[in-house]
């Protein structure tokens, strides 16, 4: 990397790290340990998917989760009339007898709906019967599960900032000693005139230092209980400024300014342009890799137990391999390709909460004892980068068929050499990827191979791949054939990955299993299928014109 391309990464980094957020007076209450899910967290992070669970979102009326929350445990009545619990399914608002065209409701409009209860039993007698849940019920079950949050936190039972003396579950607010309870209590009252002072828009410096000092002299308390159990401070500093820095939204949009000067380099042709968007790249890149360890260091494990971590893997590996086929073959597609489906697949997992679960979450116990789950499924996942890869390719020649194929027969051969070189990565990565996982399945079921579907579907795409690399080899695949199939064949891979954990949701990787997304996925699909076969048509049209001509 030349000097002048480390400076210029340098001072963006530089930028983009000032423009993360600082510590104000009152942000003690973002460090305050809670024990939740399986873990100890910030109460930040608690705050925000609590709200999450319940809004949709992790700010109500601009205002910070970690007071909304707050507030419904020291102030529940005060939102009895608050529209804050979010309902998307129409058949559920049918079913309740709501307005389709609303989407937040007051908890007396739904819960307080005597067909609500009516809607519990029916989904009580689902689950018994141990069907599985259709979209229907699964957002009954997300409406139980926010009526249940909401009830356990302005309970106060939720909420668990006490380690205990001997055992590891900690001791909530409803259960604290008197105490205790004393030292919370100070905690309270500054926490109230603090959101005074911000409500009446005066100064917050000294009500949040108040805040501040009343929640060192409760965690001082805490810590006493169980100082072993209390010592999370580094671990929870990380993961409050992992929620506020945000490092894979500042990745796609480095890579947004990456794939936009790629672009002008084109139209205008100005290659200088290139380094440019070398830099915008690397940063991304930077701060994708920063993002990611961040989440290792704070979970203690490789991030790829969920689909929301295996996306920013692939997002990650797709820019890896896009970069080192950028700097052996100096086409300048890869680039473009890579940094366009990167951008696009941390894009939908920041703007898909409900889908992609980007919380903190511990291993499940299945996998926790396991390091072959870190071998293989990294191993796996980075295949599905290099297919990624290969499709982002495959839609760049589309665009080149779509333009003309006699103009830009020097670009399309470039498109159709990487997506060649990205099937035989994928390949090389998911074949050992497959046999790795056959390794741990001797290991953790005591067979090697089953049937099962997670298992199937990889083979399948493994099969896939290996058929479209050998018919390339003998020729029976020509230009326009390898892009297509670049395009097509990530199908499997989308039905390996996402179709076995959210659509057929069978076998025995239920670990990994989730709901929604799937009419927005069949459109992603259906709507690259017809891409294909209207440049097919074109393409031969054109080509019966031009022998008729001849």
């Amino acid at each position: 990397m030349g000097n002048n391309i480390k400076k210029m990464v340098f001072f963006l980094l530089s930028v983009v790290f000032c423009f993360s957020a600082k510590a104000a007076p009152g942000d003690g209450l973002k460090y305050l340990p809670v024990q939740d899910g399986g873990r100890v967290k910030p109460y930040d992070s608690f705050a925000r998917e609590m709200l999450e669970i319940v809004y949709g979102k992790t700010k109500f009326e601009k205002r910070n989760a970690t007071e909304i929350v707050m507030t419904w445990m020291l102030a529940p009545q005060s939102w009895e009339g608050k529209k804050i619990f979010e309902v998307r399914n129409h058949q559920v608002l049918e079913a309740l007898k709501l307005p389709k065209e609303q989407r937040y409701f007051t908890g007396a409009e739904i819960f307080g709906n005597e067909r609500f209860t009516l809607l519990r039993q029916e989904l009580q007698n689902k689950r018994e019967s141990k069907e599985k849940l259709n979209p229907y019920f699964q957002a009954l079950q997300r409406l139980e599960n926010q009526f249940f949050t909401f009830q356990e936190i302005a309970a106060g039972r939720m909420l668990k900032l006490v380690p205990p003396v001997e055992g590891d579950a900690w001791i909530s607010v409803s259960e604290m000693q008197p105490e205790q309870q004393e030292v919370f209590m100070e905690v309270t009252k500054a926490f109230v005139s603090h959101i005074g002072a911000m409500a009446s828009e005066q100064s917050t410096a000294q009500t949040g230092a108040d805040l501040d000092a009343a929640l060192v002299k409760f965690q001082e308390s805490a810590k006493k209980q169980n100082p072993v159990l209390y010592d999370h401070a580094s671990k929870i500093r990380a993961e409050v400024h992992y929620n506020e820095f945000h490092p894979f939204r500042w990745s796609y949009i480095l890579y947004f300014i990456a794939f936009t000067l790629l672009l002008l380099v084109w139209t205008l042709n100005k290659p200088g342009l290139s380094k440019a968007a070398w830099v915008f790249l690397i940063a991304g890149f930077i701060l994708h890799t920063y993002g990611f360890g961040l989440r290792m260091y704070i979970m203690g494990r490789a991030p790829v137990s969920n689909m929301y971590e295996t996306v920013i893997w692939v997002s990650w590996g797709t820019i890896l391999f896009a970069a080192i086929l950028e700097l052996i073959y100096k086409f300048r597609v890869f680039l473009v390709a890579g940094t366009l489906v990167a951008a696009f697949g941390l894009v939908i997992a920041d703007f898909a909460p409900a889908v992609l679960d980007p919380t903190l979450q511990p291993l499940e116990p299945v996998l926790r004892s396991n390091y072959w789950l870190t071998i293989h499924v990294m191993t796996i996942t980075i295949s599905y980068a290099a297919f990624f890869l290969a499709f982002g390719l495959g839609d760049l020649g589309l665009f080149y068929y779509l333009r003309g194929e006699e103009k830009y027969q020097h670009q399309i051969r470039s498109v159709v050499t990487g997506i060649y070189r990205s099937i035989q990565i994928g390949v090389a990565f998911l074949a050992p990827g497959i046999i790795l996982g056959g390794i741990w399945a001797d290991y953790s079921w005591g067979r090697f191979w089953g049937w099962d579907p997670k298992e199937t579907w990889a083979l399948i795409a493994l099969l896939g791949y290996l058929a479209v690399l050998h018919a390339r080899y003998a020729g029976m695949i020509k230009n326009f054939g390898m892009v297509v199939t670049g395009i097509i064949t990530f199908s499997l891979v989308i039905m390996a990955w996402y179709g076995v954990n959210f659509v057929l949701g069978a076998g025995l990787h239920s670990y990994g299993f989730g709901a929604g997304g799937i009419e927005y996925v069949s459109a992603f699909v259906g709507l690259h299928i017809l891409a294909v076969i209207y440049v097919a048509i074109l393409r031969r049209g054109r080509n019966s014109s031009d022998k008729k001509s001849a």
